[in-house]
């Protein structure tokens, strides 16, 4: 049979549904992503000649350019569906350009989901290849290269080679260095509350004191809250107003990608790498049996919060079927984007509501159904009425002994229609006012002019806490707001900052590490338009001019280029060498008692005697809260150093825990750091704990390459009760708790220990009065 055409897609997955749908007259490929880039060797871009770029192939492509050229030999037609973005408009060019589809027939089909009727609407509806979004994804790529591989080499030559910098990302790494900047600096200011309890007819109901003559009353200390106090005593309180209002809250929109990841985070725990990983599958298809392979969302790298019309019909008739008519408004609700807003797509949606989360959770693992209901029940939310509050307010006043009118004020909300909130739960970041009227109240029958018994006052004592450091959700929220990069690329970005070792994330916080902020000061202070989060968003608005043809993408990379440069030579002879730095200490060395200075090594900073080379002690050390340095002792095993058989001393490396001598630097031999538990295949060496290249931890045999054994969870020197294996791991789950299992799998055997290690507590239940 001969075929009709060759439709190029990235992803294999993908192919394999859109095959399953176009049938056997279609030949239907992946690219696995980018076949061509700029080369790691070399700048790859000639800027004298109009930011020439030398693309070549990437090697790990070959083979699939060899077979696509085969393919596109068997067919007159040529159909280019990779991803609907600047990354996937610059492999569909790549792909025609290196097939050289001469008398062919080229077309570029765009797939916002991968369901049988949006591949087939799309293949009908072909469109050429978009040289402005390609322009635009090429100017982002030559910026990004040029920006990346002058800056660096300044980076390998003043603290440490290997490290790199990056447009986007050293912004965002700014952010996290600034924040953490603002909370070391930070100074406490103490401040007072005071709640009264009050009663009528024997019922008693809690109130905050509110306000002094009118005015918010100033509690800077204890003496100003007890002269408010003693000032109250004996006074006669009296229901001053009771206010009752309808409060309604409206539903957010469908998600966005940045949406999305901000949510996932907050409700699911996931990083934005996880999310758009699980998002990407999810769109892909998924295999649902006897329902045949589906897409279950639309495309989901998104800034459009539009929804097509027959989406529209279809929500509001499940809504209604589902909920009942009550739920549903007038007319469907309709959501403005953002004005730097792309609207090439819609809104991140189910792509057929005939697939429910329950229908489908059989299909998929745990966290894709998770995350699969979050888009399902905002979408579905998202077109439902408002929920409806009853608020109260009630103040309770008297005149103190000063002749002052002393005010406390009790609020409360009663939910009289659940609205969207009975689909999808309220988020304090989808509103920024929040919900700050207090819970259900309970209260007796209270009428203005009523007098209430003061049945005891509670003062509390408060301090003004720092900013929050950084999570998922708030850096992204940041990085949107700013104008920092696109919703496509908050995922990489966050991933790079983390794997270059400049941030670490601690029970879900962004902490900047020493490498991090000596980095950002040094680019600060070098590049400060480069770091200007301002300046980096303005980019990204003549990024998108390029794509909507406003903008050329030469003059664009030349107005960036000329100032730049200008600013790299300058920083070659003006950026602080952190190698050769030596910052005197008032510590003395422990062997000659000369004063140590602190140097900068491989593994950041470190005391080193001034009497060097004639003493070489070194010392690690650390800062506390108020900046002094703290040193820390040396922590000695009882094993031996193999060359001078001094102690060996336990360190910390860029791949984990490990062995050294603790002569050094007279002696550097060092060893991988041992749990103490003998290898479980070769008998001769012990475990040893390393890290791998994206820093995960895991365990394998020191006398490596020679034994291969390894595992990813953490060993026990426990025999297996059931096989006798020597060894069993130890891993905690949010589903089991935690377990001890048997590392043969072949063996199975499971013993729970704790279920409840690794759970988050359960949200505590009932109302709260503020």
């Amino acid at each position: 049979m001969a075929k009709k055409a060759l439709v190029i897609v990235e992803s294999p997955s993908k192919a394999k549904t859109i095959q399953k749908y176009l049938g056997r007259e279609y030949i239907v490929k992946a690219s696995v992503g980018h076949i061509k880039d700029l080369p790691k060797s070399k700048l790859g871009v000639d800027v004298k000649k109009g930011f020439e770029p030398d693309y070549q192939l990437i090697p790990s492509k070959t083979k699939v350019i060899e077979d696509l050229k085969k393919a596109s030999e068997k067919v007159p037609v040529l159909y280019l569906a990779t991803d609907p973005d600047r990354e996937g408009e610059a492999i569909a060019w790549h792909i025609n350009e290196e097939l050289k589809a001469r008398g062919k027939k080229v077309h570029r089909v765009l797939f916002n989901a991968i369901t049988k009727p949006a591949i087939i609407e799309a293949m009908g509806n072909p469109q050429k290849l978009n040289s402005d979004m390609y322009h635009a994804q090429q100017a982002r790529r030559i910026l990004d290269r040029l920006v990346g591989y002058k800056i660096s080499p300044l980076l390998w030559d003043k603290v440490r080679r290997g490290i790199s910098a990056g447009r986007v990302q050293s912004v965002a790494l700014r952010l996290i260095v600034d924040r953490e900047t603002e909370i070391k600096a930070f100074k406490p200011e103490e401040y007072w509350s005071i709640e009264g309890t009050f009663a009528k007819d024997g019922v008693e109901f809690k109130s905050r004191f509110f306000k002094i003559d009118g005015k918010d009353p100033e509690l800077p200390n204890r003496q100003a809250v007890d002269d408010i106090l003693n000032a109250m005593q004996g006074a006669s309180w009296t229901v001053a107003s009771i206010e009752q209002k309808e409060r309604s809250r409206k539903p957010a929109a469908p998600f966005i990608t940045s949406r999305l990841q901000q949510e996932a985070a907050r409700k699911l725990g996931f990083s934005a790498k996880k999310t758009m990983t699980l998002a990407q599958r999810l769109y892909e298809g998924v295999d649902l049996s006897d329902l045949g392979t589906h897409g279950l969302i639309t495309y989901m790298r998104t800034d459009s919060v539009r929804t097509e019309p027959g989406a529209l019909e279809a929500v509001r008739e499940h809504i209604k079927a589902t909920y009942g008519a009550a739920a549903l408004p007038a007319e469907a609700n309709v959501y403005k984007s953002r004005k730097s807003a792309q609207d090439a797509h819609e809104a991140i949606r189910p792509t057929s509501l005939e697939f429910h989360p329950e229908r489908v959770q059989g299909f998929l693992d745990k966290d894709e159904f998770r995350l699969y209901q979050l888009i399902w029940n905002r979408f579905v939310s998202s077109q439902m009425k408002p929920a409806v509050y009853d608020l109260t307010a009630i103040d309770i006043s008297a005149r103190d002994k000063k002749g002052r009118e002393q005010q406390f004020r009790t609020t409360g909300s009663v939910l009289k229609f659940a609205g969207f909130t009975a689909v999808y739960g309220e988020s304090d970041e989808d509103d920024k006012e929040g919900s700050s009227e207090g819970g259900v109240l309970k209260l007796p029958a209270l009428e203005e002019g009523d007098k209430v018994r003061n049945q005891g006052t509670e003062p509390a004592q408060h301090f003004t806490q720092p900013p929050p450091r950084y999570t998922d959700a708030s850096l992204i929220r940041d990085l949107e707001e700013k104008g920092i990069g696109r919703p496509s690329t908050y995922a990489s970005i966050l991933s790079n900052i983390q794997d270059r070792e400049y941030v670490e994330k601690r029970e879900n916080k962004y902490f900047p590490s020493e490498l991090g902020t000596v980095v950002t000061e040094l680019l600060v202070a070098s590049f400060p338009d480069i770091l200007n989060s301002e300046f980096t968003s303005e980019m990204e608005d003549q990024l998108d001019g390029i794509e909507e043809g406003k903008s050329d993408w030469k003059k664009t990379l030349g107005k960036f280029w000329k100032p730049f440069e200008k600013t790299l030579e300058q920083a070659k002879k003006n950026m602080k060498n952190v190698k050769r730095q030596e910052v005197p200490t008032d510590i003395k060395c422990e062997k000659c008692q000369h004063t140590m200075v602190i140097k900068w090594g491989k593994l950041g900073s470190f005391l080193a005697c001034s009497n060097y080379p004639e003493c070489k002690n070194t010392q690690d050390f650390k800062k506390d809260d108020q900046g002094r340095i703290v040193i820390i002792p040396k922590e000695f095993t009882d094993k031996k150093c193999e060359k001078c058989s001094n102690p060996m001393v336990i360190k910390s490396g860029k791949f984990g825990k490990f062995l050294a001598c603790s002569d050094y630097p007279n002696c550097k031999s060092t060893q991988p750091f041992t749990l103490g538990i003998p290898c479980p295949e070769c008998k001769v060496g012990e475990i040893a704990q390393r890290q791998s290249r994206y820093r995960r931890l895991f365990y394998s045999c020191n006398t490596w390459p020679k034994c291969n054994f390894a595992m990813w969870d953490k060993p026990l020197n426990t025999p297996c009760p059931k096989c006798a294996f020597p060894i069993l791991s130890e891993k905690i789950t949010k589903r089991a708790g935690l377990m001890h299992k048997c590392v043969k799998k072949e063996c199975g055997f499971i013993d729970v220990i704790d279920p409840d290690a690794g759970k988050a507590p359960a949200p505590e239940k009932g109302a709260e009065v503020a």
